[in-house]
């Protein structure tokens, strides 16, 4: 499972609202939407969050298995 963790401490650092990333940086807000609740996203929109940030993908995502996949 992908989760969006890293993203929010990653703009916490960085001293960016949610707001701004909507009015300046033409972020959907339907992106943060689908980040607060650990939706997929296109990597293309990773690509923009990361750029706009100026950060790696780690900074934005992290993957954490299913319990599923782990006994498998």
């Amino acid at each position: 499972m992908i989760v969006y963790a890293p993203f929010w401490d990653t703009l916490m650092q960085k001293g960016i609202s949610g707001y701004a990333l909507m009015k300046q940086h033409n972020v959907c807000n339907g992106t943060l939407y689908r980040m607060r609740h650990n939706k997929p996203l296109s990597t293309n929109t990773i690509n923009d969050l990361c750029k706009i940030l100026d950060c790696k993908v780690e900074d934005v995502l992290l993957y954490l298995p299913d319990s599923e996949n782990e006994s498998e």
